[in-house]
């Protein structure tokens, strides 16, 4: 016996490749806005930073362009959400001039901050004989003379957001 075809496979395979790919769409979309309504509820903000304070114990630049520096910051941040609490996992401070790092990264320790909680942290930021580039060597001469240095604080790390 003879096998005749009749040419609707074709068009069975075409419309199961149509709904798989209506399926998958549908599923993407479903997913997108599980996500948009997620975000909408908890509306996850970024932790607000502020340097309180900074004192100065040393800073003294050598003829060989290496730079001694002892700061302590007094950092203190804000969890503005109102739903979710942040982890502060892993949290480095450090001090940089003009891009160069002079001072060791300070590691904060582990903290959890509550719901519209704040936190404050005063690490000792230490840099002993921290090589610095000749360019920054007159930089940083040019400044102390005028008496203006400008020093920034790094804040690094890995946080974490939990509901």
């Amino acid at each position: 016996m003879t096998a005749k075809d009749c040419g609707h496979h074709d068009d069975d395979r075409k419309a199961f490749h149509r709904r798989l790919f209506a399926g998958l769409v549908a599923l993407i979309i479903f997913i997108l806005f599980l996500i948009l309504l997620v975000w909408l509820i908890l509306r996850p903000t970024k932790p607000q930073v502020v340097i309180q304070d900074v004192t100065v114990y040393a800073f003294n630049l050598t003829s060989p362009a290496t730079l001694t520096t002892v700061l302590q910051v007094t950092l203190s941040t804000r969890n503005p959400n109102e739903r979710i609490g942040i982890y502060y996992d892993r949290v480095d401070v450090y001090a940089s001039y003009h891009g160069q790092q002079v001072t060791l990264p300070t590691l904060l320790p582990a903290t959890y901050q509550g719901h519209k909680d704040t936190t404050v942290w005063s690490p000792f930021l230490h840099g002993n004989s921290v090589p610095v580039a000749p360019y920054l060597a007159v930089s940083l001469n040019q400044d102390q003379f005028t008496g203006t240095v400008l020093i920034n604080i790094r804040v690094a790390g890995r946080i974490s957001m939990e509901s």
